[in-house]
């Protein structure tokens, strides 16, 4: 069918939609992952310091909860248990050492230090999760015992032991 003078001209062709899709596409998963970034940061600033934390009347750290987010070197089950920290030098030296190495640690934030336990609280870089970081001289056995756990969240990925083993690591070569 032809079209003459006093007919309607055709509506144009609507244009392909080209990037449309990948636009919206990337408009929700920004929206998701800022819901995610709002969700852990609200997470952080809502757990507070736990109350189990020194050394405890059977002269020990707190064990472990049952999350998989601490590592302690009382634990008796392979998923918590870490090993302690041995010293071959005086326990005094190894333990100024080991502050050292603490404070040096620009995550960490020292909160109670004394002749035989210490406390540090470590935030990570991103959501400012802290995790919740003891240390206790053991001058008889030449070790120390070590607990680390995070405060919020279920897992950690790992992030406790890793960080235990790099003080281990820095502690070892520190050594005389």
């Amino acid at each position: 069918m032809t079209a003459d003078a006093t007919s309607q001209p055709l509506d144009p062709p609507t244009p392909p939609l080209r990037g449309r899709p990948m636009l919206m596409i990337t408009v929700v998963l920004l929206g998701l992952v800022t819901l995610i970034c709002i969700y852990f940061t609200i997470l952080s600033f809502l757990a507070t310091r736990p109350e189990n934390l020194g050394i405890g009347a059977d002269g020990r750290l707190a064990p472990c909860p049952s999350k998989p987010n601490c590592v302690s070197s009382y634990a008796l089950d392979p998923e918590h248990n870490i090993p302690p920290y041995t010293f071959t030098d005086q326990p005094s030296a190894a333990w100024e050492r080991l502050k050292e190495i603490v404070k040096a640690d620009p995550f960490a934030t020292v909160i109670i230090e004394d002749d035989k336990y210490l406390y540090a609280e470590f935030r990570s870089l991103i959501f400012r999760f802290v995790d919740d970081v003891e240390w206790q001289l053991d001058p008889a056995n030449h070790q120390i015992q070590i607990r680390s756990a995070s405060r919020a969240g279920y897992s950690d990925l790992g992030v406790n032991r890793s960080r235990m083993e790099s003080i281990r690591r820095k502690f070892a070569e520190a050594s005389p």
